[in-house]
C-alpha cells in the first residue's frame, strides 16, 4: 500500500533525495521549502502525486496551516520527516545571541512544531510514522559546532521522550543520524564543513587550522543511498528508535560511548560522596 509523505526542506540535500525515492515508488508526498518554486520540476514529473508547500519552519503558524493543507489535500499522513535544518559553525565564544537563537529556532523549533501539528492527526488515525534527521553530531561533538551539536542533542532527547509518548497511539519515532553525504554537488562530507558561519576570533584560528586539516577524510556518503535505506526504513515492521546512515562515524561513537562509561566508573567514588553517602555504609547485597 502506498504511503502519504509529509516532508520538510525537499529542495535540497537528503531532504530532496527522499522525495524523490517516495515519489518514484509511487508513494505521495507534501513537500515542504521556503520556496515552493524549487519544487516545481517535481511536480512537472510527478504531477498530483506532489503537493508543494512553501514553508519557513520556525513559522509555527505557517507550519500548522501547511500540516492542514496535506491531510485535506491527501486525507491522512503516514510518513513525517522533519528533515529542515543547517549547521552554523563556531567556538562558542564567538557565536552572536543571534547565531543561537537562529539555529535553535530552525533545528529545534521548526521540528518540534512540526511535531506538534501533525500528532493529533496521527493519534486520530491510530498510526504513523516520525522521522527526526538528527546527526552523527548529535551524538559526540568536536570544537566549533556547539551551536550545531546543542540543537541536535537537543532533538536526541526531544524524541527519545517523544516515542515514549506516542508508542499507545500507534505512532512510531525513528531518529536517523547521518554522516558525512555529499549533498552538496560533491563538496566536504563533514557535517560542519559547509554550514553558516561565525565571524572568527583570531584566538580560535590555530585550532580552525588544525580542524580543517583533519575534516572531509571520510569518504562521503551516497544521498540515494540513503534515500533507498530510509523507503525500507518506513517499511519496516518494528523500526528502531535509532539508526546511523553511513559507517564512517560508528568507531568514533563507539569510542566516544566506551569513553563516557569509563570516565562515570572512574569517578564513581566521588559520585558516591556528592550524594552523602558515608563510607561506613555498605550497600546490601541482594536477596536469594
Amino acid at each position: 500500500m502506498s504511503k502519504i509523505w509529509f516532508v520538510t526542506g525537499s529542495s535540497r540535500g537528503l531532504g530532496r533525495e527522499f522525495v524523490e525515492a517516495a515519489l518514484s515508488r509511487g508513494d505521495r508526498v507534501a513537500a515542504t521549502a521556503r520556496r515552493a518554486d524549487d519544487l516545481q520540476d517535481l511536480v512537472a514529473a510527478h504531477g498530483e502525486a506532489i503537493l508543494p508547500l512553501a514553508v519557513d519552519v520556525t513559522d509555527r503558524a505557517a507550519v500548522a496551516e501547511a500540516v492542514r493543507r496535506a491531510v485535506g489535500h491527501f486525507g491522512r499522513l503516514d510518513v513525517v520527516v522533519n528533515n529542515a535544518g543547517y549547521a552554523q559553525v563556531g567556538a562558542v565564544e564567538e557565536l552572536t545571541e543571534q547565531d543561537l537563537r537562529d539555529q535553535l529556532e530552525t533545528n529545534l523549533f521548526g521540528a518540534v512544531w512540526v511535531i506538534q501539528a501533525v500528532l493529533p492527526h496521527l493519534r486520530a488515525q491510530g498510526s504513523g510514522h516520525i522521522i527526526q534527521l538528527s546527526s552523527a553530531a548529535g551524538l559526540i561533538a568536536v570544537p566549533l559546532g556547539g551551536a550545531y551539536h546543542a540543537s541536535k542533542w537537543a532533538l536526541e532527547g526531544l524524541n527519545e521522550a517523544l516515542a515514549g509518548e506516542v508508542a499507545e497511539f500507534g505512532v512510531k519515532v525513528t531518529i536517523v543520524e547521518p554522516g558525512g553525504f555529499a549533498t552538496r554537488n560533491g563538496k566536504n562530507p563533514d557535517p560542519l564543513a559547509n554550514g553558516h558561519l561565525a565571524t572568527p576570533d583570531p584566538a580560535y584560528d590555530d585550532l580552525r587550522g588544525r580542524l580543517a586539516a583533519m575534516t572531509g577524510k571520510q569518504p562521503a556518503g551516497d544521498p540515494k543511498a540513503a534515500a533507498r535505506a530510509l523507503l525500507k526504513l518506513v517499511d519496516a515492521e518494528n523500526p528502531p528508535l535509532r539508526v546511523l546512515f553511513g559507517q564512517g562515524f560508528y568507531p568514533m561513537v563507539q569510542k566516544a560511548y566506551a569513553d563516557r562509561l569509563k570516565m562515570w566508573d572512574d569517578w564513581q567514588d566521588l559520585s558516591a560522596e556528592a550524594h552523602g553517602l558515608p563510607d561506613a555504609v555498605a550497600v546490601p547485597a541482594a536477596s536469594s
